[in-house]
């Protein structure tokens, strides 16, 4: 089945250019263009893609803001960022807002494709230049330690849970599970689940098997 995806830049040519990319993927379908943020949540209500592909800055309603009312109101409806702005300002605005991943324009197309894919199965695409950032966000004196929540969350992702059903055991969003991982990995240096665990396995975060 294709991957279907409304596309919401305020730049007709990077739209275009965006829109021509993902149609030579046979498994991705372009299916709306929006050219700011409410019309991407119009869309995104009337269209039900699996994916918005969201630019950050745009007229009247931004790209972060479009963000949490898709994710609030449309479950199974993921964004994925993709900006030119990398600022710590902008990075936590989005992922605080349920994006479930955040890649920059400069992103190599095979990249830019692989995390399409990877958002629409709701998993994490970090550009490593964010990723980064969210690292320096995140650390404070502890060190690299996970809350107690990211410890939870991670736990529930060991035992093979979804985002969804972590979220129902923890009585939390979905969408505050995805930023509690987002958190996790940036703490970890990993950019995916299998990934996340491993390495909180090996450092005796989480128990091993």
């Amino acid at each position: 089945m294709s991957v279907r995806v409304v596309v919401a830049d305020d730049h007709p040519v990077l739209r275009s250019g965006l829109v021509a990319l993902l149609a030579l993927e046979p498994d991705l379908e372009v299916v709306g263009e929006a050219d700011d943020g409410a019309q991407a949540v119009a869309l995104a209500r009337a269209l039900r893609p699996d994916l918005v592909l969201m630019d950050l800055r745009m007229p009247g309603t931004d790209g972060a803001e479009a963000t949490r009312r898709i994710v609030a109101e449309l479950p199974g409806v993921h964004v994925l960022v993709l900006t030119t702005y990398e600022t710590d300002t902008d990075i936590l605005r989005a992922v605080e807002a349920g994006a479930t991943g955040y890649l920059l324009k400069d992103t190599p197309r095979a990249q830019l494709v692989a995390g399409v894919r990877a958002a629409a199965r709701g998993e994490s695409a970090l550009s490593p230049s964010v990723a980064l950032r969210l690292v320096q966000q995140v650390r404070g004196d502890g060190g690299e330690r996970l809350t107690p929540r990211e410890r939870q969350v991670l736990a529930g992702v060991a035992r093979g849970l979804s985002n969804a059903a972590v979220g129902r055991e923890l009585f939390i969003t979905e969408a505050t599970v995805k930023t509690h991982l987002l958190r996790a990995f940036a703490k970890l240096g990993v950019d995916d689940r299998t990934r996340a665990v491993t390495v909180a396995i090996e450092r005796g975060i989480l128990p091993g098997a």
